[in-house]
Protein backbone atom coordinates (compact mmCIF):
# COMPACT_ATOMS: atom_id res chain seq x y z
CA UNK A 1 0.00 0.00 0.00
CA UNK A 2 0.92 3.49 -0.53
CA UNK A 3 1.16 6.20 2.34
CA UNK A 4 -2.04 7.68 1.03
CA UNK A 5 -3.41 4.42 0.72
CA UNK A 6 -2.46 3.36 4.88
CA UNK A 7 -3.77 6.84 6.10
CA UNK A 8 -7.58 6.90 6.58
CA UNK A 9 -7.97 6.54 10.16
CA UNK A 10 -11.56 7.23 12.26
CA UNK A 11 -9.98 10.59 13.22
CA UNK A 12 -9.64 11.36 9.47
CA UNK A 13 -13.20 10.72 8.95
CA UNK A 14 -14.53 12.84 11.70
CA UNK A 15 -12.09 15.94 10.66
CA UNK A 16 -13.47 15.23 6.96
CA UNK A 17 -17.04 15.13 8.22
CA UNK A 18 -16.62 18.51 10.38
CA UNK A 19 -14.82 20.06 7.94
CA UNK A 20 -17.79 19.57 5.10
CA UNK A 21 -20.55 18.27 6.79
CA UNK A 22 -20.34 19.31 11.14
CA UNK A 23 -24.02 18.04 11.64
CA UNK A 24 -22.57 14.27 11.39
CA UNK A 25 -19.13 14.55 12.84
CA UNK A 26 -20.33 13.73 16.54
CA UNK A 27 -21.78 10.37 15.72
CA UNK A 28 -19.83 7.02 16.17
CA UNK A 29 -17.10 6.31 13.63
CA UNK A 30 -15.50 3.12 12.67
CA UNK A 31 -14.12 1.12 10.19
CA UNK A 32 -16.51 -1.39 8.69
CA UNK A 33 -14.43 -3.08 5.52
CA UNK A 34 -11.89 -1.93 3.16
CA UNK A 35 -13.18 -3.05 -0.63
CA UNK A 36 -11.15 -3.06 -3.71
CA UNK A 37 -11.50 0.44 -4.65
CA UNK A 38 -13.06 2.21 -1.15
CA UNK A 39 -12.64 2.10 2.84
CA UNK A 40 -16.09 2.11 4.41
CA UNK A 41 -16.30 3.55 7.86
CA UNK A 42 -19.62 3.21 9.59
CA UNK A 43 -21.25 6.70 10.60
CA UNK A 44 -23.77 5.79 13.74
CA UNK A 45 -26.36 2.82 13.26
CA UNK A 46 -27.63 4.20 10.02
CA UNK A 47 -25.11 5.41 7.47
CA UNK A 48 -21.86 5.24 6.81
CA UNK A 49 -18.82 7.15 4.62
CA UNK A 50 -17.06 5.61 1.31
CA UNK A 51 -13.37 7.19 0.60
CA UNK A 52 -11.72 5.81 -2.56
CA UNK A 53 -8.43 4.35 -0.91
CA UNK A 54 -6.33 3.07 -4.03
CA UNK A 55 -7.51 2.98 -7.58
CA UNK A 56 -7.45 6.05 -9.50
CA UNK A 57 -10.69 5.19 -11.52
CA UNK A 58 -12.70 5.17 -7.71
CA UNK A 59 -12.93 9.24 -7.50
CA UNK A 60 -15.03 9.13 -10.92
CA UNK A 61 -17.24 6.24 -9.92
CA UNK A 62 -18.37 7.91 -6.37
CA UNK A 63 -19.31 10.61 -8.42
CA UNK A 64 -21.46 8.45 -10.44
CA UNK A 65 -23.29 6.63 -7.46
CA UNK A 66 -24.14 10.01 -6.32
CA UNK A 67 -25.74 11.10 -9.49
CA UNK A 68 -27.96 8.45 -10.45
CA UNK A 69 -28.56 5.89 -7.62
CA UNK A 70 -31.32 7.59 -5.24
CA UNK A 71 -33.52 7.73 -8.55
CA UNK A 72 -33.03 4.21 -8.98
CA UNK A 73 -32.70 2.79 -5.27
CA UNK A 74 -36.59 3.25 -4.65
CA UNK A 75 -37.85 0.92 -7.52
CA UNK A 76 -35.66 -1.68 -5.95
CA UNK A 77 -36.87 -4.46 -4.07
CA UNK A 78 -33.48 -5.53 -1.67
CA UNK A 79 -31.94 -2.26 0.07
CA UNK A 80 -28.99 -0.56 -1.51
CA UNK A 81 -26.49 2.31 0.06
CA UNK A 82 -28.34 5.18 -1.48
CA UNK A 83 -26.09 8.35 -1.32
CA UNK A 84 -27.18 11.03 1.20
CA UNK A 85 -23.76 13.26 1.39
CA UNK A 86 -21.07 14.05 -0.62
CA UNK A 87 -17.22 15.91 0.40
CA UNK A 88 -15.15 17.18 -2.32
CA UNK A 89 -11.27 17.03 -2.10
CA UNK A 90 -9.38 18.96 0.48
CA UNK A 91 -6.40 19.55 1.95
CA UNK A 92 -6.92 16.84 3.95
CA UNK A 93 -8.26 14.47 1.87
CA UNK A 94 -7.37 15.10 -2.30
CA UNK A 95 -9.87 12.63 -3.25
CA UNK A 96 -14.35 12.91 -3.19
CA UNK A 97 -16.22 10.70 -0.95
CA UNK A 98 -19.61 10.47 0.23
CA UNK A 99 -22.13 9.58 2.91
CA UNK A 100 -24.53 6.70 2.46
CA UNK A 101 -27.15 4.92 3.92
CA UNK A 102 -25.86 1.72 5.70
CA UNK A 103 -26.75 -1.43 4.77
CA UNK A 104 -26.71 -4.65 7.22
CA UNK A 105 -25.91 -8.41 6.46
CA UNK A 106 -22.78 -10.50 5.32
CA UNK A 107 -20.85 -10.44 2.18
CA UNK A 108 -21.65 -13.69 0.40
CA UNK A 109 -18.08 -14.58 0.09
CA UNK A 110 -17.99 -14.73 3.91
CA UNK A 111 -21.46 -16.04 4.61
CA UNK A 112 -23.00 -19.31 2.84
CA UNK A 113 -26.57 -18.76 1.21
CA UNK A 114 -28.38 -21.83 2.92
CA UNK A 115 -32.48 -20.80 1.27
CA UNK A 116 -31.42 -21.75 -2.34
CA UNK A 117 -34.59 -21.24 -3.58
CA UNK A 118 -35.26 -18.33 -1.88
CA UNK A 119 -32.25 -16.62 -2.90
CA UNK A 120 -32.77 -17.68 -6.04
CA UNK A 121 -36.28 -15.82 -6.62
CA UNK A 122 -34.90 -12.76 -4.44
CA UNK A 123 -32.18 -12.22 -6.72
CA UNK A 124 -34.46 -12.25 -10.30
CA UNK A 125 -37.03 -9.98 -8.64
CA UNK A 126 -33.89 -7.61 -7.59
CA UNK A 127 -32.59 -7.93 -11.14
CA UNK A 128 -36.09 -7.59 -12.97
CA UNK A 129 -36.26 -4.39 -10.93
CA UNK A 130 -33.28 -3.34 -12.06
CA UNK A 131 -33.39 -3.89 -15.33
CA UNK A 132 -35.44 -0.92 -16.65
CA UNK A 133 -34.37 0.77 -19.37
CA UNK A 134 -32.03 3.33 -19.14
CA UNK A 135 -32.17 7.46 -19.97
CA UNK A 136 -30.65 8.77 -22.94
CA UNK A 137 -27.45 10.29 -21.12
CA UNK A 138 -27.28 7.01 -18.51
CA UNK A 139 -23.26 6.03 -17.96
CA UNK A 140 -21.87 3.39 -20.37
CA UNK A 141 -19.94 0.91 -18.62
CA UNK A 142 -16.19 0.39 -18.33
CA UNK A 143 -15.98 -2.84 -19.03
CA UNK A 144 -19.64 -3.93 -18.82
CA UNK A 145 -22.81 -3.88 -20.37
CA UNK A 146 -21.32 -5.09 -24.04
CA UNK A 147 -20.72 -8.32 -26.07
CA UNK A 148 -18.53 -10.67 -24.16
CA UNK A 149 -16.25 -11.00 -27.48
CA UNK A 150 -14.46 -7.40 -26.58
CA UNK A 151 -13.15 -9.30 -23.37
CA UNK A 152 -11.69 -11.91 -25.48
CA UNK A 153 -7.94 -10.73 -24.94
CA UNK A 154 -8.58 -10.22 -21.43
CA UNK A 155 -10.23 -13.69 -20.77
CA UNK A 156 -6.88 -15.56 -22.94
CA UNK A 157 -4.69 -13.75 -20.57
CA UNK A 158 -6.47 -14.67 -17.42
CA UNK A 159 -7.03 -18.07 -18.23
CA UNK A 160 -3.55 -18.68 -19.29
CA UNK A 161 -2.66 -17.44 -15.84
CA UNK A 162 -4.79 -19.50 -13.75
CA UNK A 163 -4.32 -22.63 -15.69
CA UNK A 164 0.00 -21.86 -15.17
CA UNK A 165 -0.94 -21.77 -11.41
CA UNK A 166 -2.78 -24.48 -11.52
CA UNK A 167 -6.18 -22.70 -10.19
CA UNK A 168 -8.82 -24.77 -12.07
CA UNK A 169 -8.67 -28.51 -12.98
CA UNK A 170 -10.40 -28.00 -16.84
CA UNK A 171 -9.29 -25.15 -18.24
CA UNK A 172 -10.68 -26.34 -21.76
CA UNK A 173 -14.24 -26.37 -20.39
CA UNK A 174 -14.01 -23.18 -19.30
CA UNK A 175 -12.29 -22.33 -22.75
CA UNK A 176 -15.96 -24.30 -24.46
CA UNK A 177 -17.76 -21.92 -22.24
CA UNK A 178 -16.26 -18.61 -23.16
CA UNK A 179 -15.87 -19.20 -27.27
CA UNK A 180 -20.11 -20.05 -26.99
CA UNK A 181 -20.62 -17.04 -25.46
CA UNK A 182 -18.68 -14.91 -27.59
CA UNK A 183 -20.34 -16.53 -31.04
CA UNK A 184 -23.74 -15.86 -29.41
CA UNK A 185 -25.43 -12.72 -31.00
CA UNK A 186 -25.52 -9.78 -29.25
CA UNK A 187 -28.19 -8.19 -27.53
CA UNK A 188 -30.74 -6.17 -29.92
CA UNK A 189 -32.80 -4.75 -27.16
CA UNK A 190 -32.22 -1.27 -25.60
CA UNK A 191 -29.87 -1.01 -22.99
CA UNK A 192 -30.94 -1.46 -19.52
CA UNK A 193 -29.47 -0.64 -16.07
CA UNK A 194 -26.97 -2.99 -14.70
CA UNK A 195 -25.56 -2.79 -11.79
CA UNK A 196 -22.42 -4.42 -13.46
CA UNK A 197 -20.06 -5.70 -10.89
CA UNK A 198 -22.62 -8.72 -9.35
CA UNK A 199 -20.03 -10.65 -7.31
CA UNK A 200 -20.65 -12.72 -4.03
CA UNK A 201 -18.50 -9.64 -2.49
CA UNK A 202 -21.11 -7.18 -3.61
CA UNK A 203 -24.34 -8.69 -2.54
CA UNK A 204 -25.27 -9.34 1.30
CA UNK A 205 -26.48 -11.96 3.50
CA UNK A 206 -28.88 -12.71 6.45
CA UNK A 207 -31.02 -15.68 7.76
CA UNK A 208 -29.47 -17.89 4.54
CA UNK A 209 -30.73 -15.24 1.91
CA UNK A 210 -30.12 -12.13 0.03
CA UNK A 211 -30.73 -8.79 2.05
CA UNK A 212 -28.66 -6.33 0.39
CA UNK A 213 -26.95 -4.86 -2.82
CA UNK A 214 -24.11 -3.31 -2.53
CA UNK A 215 -20.98 -1.15 -4.82
CA UNK A 216 -22.87 0.49 -7.42
CA UNK A 217 -19.58 2.15 -8.63
CA UNK A 218 -20.04 -0.01 -12.14
CA UNK A 219 -23.36 0.90 -12.52
CA UNK A 220 -24.06 1.39 -16.40
CA UNK A 221 -26.56 1.08 -19.23
CA UNK A 222 -25.96 -2.20 -21.75
CA UNK A 223 -26.62 -5.57 -22.13
CA UNK A 224 -28.34 -7.91 -19.43
CA UNK A 225 -26.43 -10.39 -19.97
CA UNK A 226 -23.32 -8.58 -17.66
CA UNK A 227 -25.89 -8.60 -14.47
CA UNK A 228 -27.70 -12.14 -15.38
CA UNK A 229 -24.10 -13.99 -15.11
CA UNK A 230 -25.04 -13.78 -11.26
CA UNK A 231 -27.35 -17.09 -11.75
CA UNK A 232 -23.92 -18.83 -11.99
CA UNK A 233 -21.68 -16.71 -9.46
CA UNK A 234 -23.82 -16.08 -6.77
CA UNK A 235 -26.10 -19.05 -6.50
CA UNK A 236 -25.80 -22.33 -5.01
CA UNK A 237 -26.03 -25.47 -7.23
CA UNK A 238 -29.44 -25.83 -8.53
CA UNK A 239 -30.76 -22.79 -8.04
CA UNK A 240 -30.10 -21.33 -11.43
CA UNK A 241 -32.91 -22.65 -12.96
CA UNK A 242 -35.62 -21.12 -10.43
CA UNK A 243 -33.82 -17.58 -11.04
CA UNK A 244 -34.52 -17.93 -14.80
CA UNK A 245 -38.13 -19.17 -13.94
CA UNK A 246 -38.95 -16.15 -12.25
CA UNK A 247 -36.49 -13.19 -13.37
CA UNK A 248 -38.60 -10.84 -16.33
CA UNK A 249 -38.77 -10.97 -19.25
CA UNK A 250 -37.77 -14.59 -19.59
CA UNK A 251 -34.32 -14.57 -21.17
CA UNK A 252 -33.80 -15.88 -24.77
CA UNK A 253 -30.98 -18.46 -25.45
CA UNK A 254 -28.55 -16.13 -26.84
CA UNK A 255 -28.76 -14.01 -23.36
CA UNK A 256 -28.13 -16.83 -21.48
CA UNK A 257 -25.16 -18.06 -23.53
CA UNK A 258 -23.82 -14.54 -23.13
CA UNK A 259 -24.44 -14.41 -19.76
CA UNK A 260 -22.50 -18.07 -18.75
CA UNK A 261 -19.26 -16.36 -20.85
CA UNK A 262 -19.62 -13.10 -18.49
CA UNK A 263 -20.25 -15.83 -15.64
CA UNK A 264 -16.90 -17.67 -16.82
CA UNK A 265 -14.97 -14.45 -17.42
CA UNK A 266 -16.22 -12.65 -13.63
CA UNK A 267 -15.26 -16.32 -11.66
CA UNK A 268 -11.68 -15.91 -13.35
CA UNK A 269 -11.33 -12.48 -12.54
CA UNK A 270 -12.07 -13.22 -8.90
CA UNK A 271 -10.09 -16.64 -8.46
CA UNK A 272 -6.98 -14.13 -9.66
CA UNK A 273 -8.01 -11.87 -7.26
CA UNK A 274 -7.97 -14.47 -4.08
CA UNK A 275 -4.53 -15.80 -4.43
CA UNK A 276 -2.10 -13.90 -2.60
CA UNK A 277 0.13 -11.98 -5.01
CA UNK A 278 -2.24 -11.96 -8.01
CA UNK A 279 -4.02 -9.12 -9.14
CA UNK A 280 -5.19 -8.52 -5.23
CA UNK A 281 -4.02 -6.25 -2.49
CA UNK A 282 -0.88 -7.58 -0.64
CA UNK A 283 -1.85 -11.12 0.95
CA UNK A 284 -5.16 -11.21 -1.96
CA UNK A 285 -8.79 -11.74 -1.09
CA UNK A 286 -8.85 -15.40 0.28
CA UNK A 287 -12.65 -15.45 0.31
CA UNK A 288 -13.07 -14.51 -3.36
CA UNK A 289 -11.55 -18.03 -4.80
CA UNK A 290 -13.99 -20.57 -3.12
CA UNK A 291 -17.43 -19.39 -4.27
CA UNK A 292 -15.60 -18.30 -8.25
CA UNK A 293 -13.81 -22.11 -8.16
CA UNK A 294 -18.16 -23.20 -7.52
CA UNK A 295 -18.85 -21.07 -10.04
CA UNK A 296 -16.68 -22.45 -12.65
CA UNK A 297 -17.63 -25.98 -11.72
CA UNK A 298 -21.51 -25.23 -12.16
CA UNK A 299 -20.53 -23.95 -15.31
CA UNK A 300 -18.04 -26.40 -16.81
CA UNK A 301 -20.68 -29.19 -15.26
CA UNK A 302 -22.76 -29.39 -18.96
CA UNK A 303 -19.57 -29.62 -20.85
CA UNK A 304 -17.78 -32.26 -19.89
CA UNK A 305 -20.66 -34.69 -20.42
Amino acid sequence: MSPAESEITAELVRDLLRDQHPDLADHPVELGARGWDNQLWRLGDDLAVRLPWATPSADALLRKEYAWLPALAPHLPLPVPVPQRIGEPSERFPRPWIVTTWVPGEPADRVPVTRAEEAAETLADFLTALHRPAPTGAPAGRHRGGPPAEHAEAFARMLAEVTELELIPDPDAVRAVWEDAAAAPDWAGPPVWLHGDLHPANILVADGTFCGVIDFGDLCAGDPAGDLAAAWTLLPDGASGRFHEVYRPTPDAATLRRARGWAALRALACILVGDAGVHGRPGGKPTWGPPARAALERLTATVRR
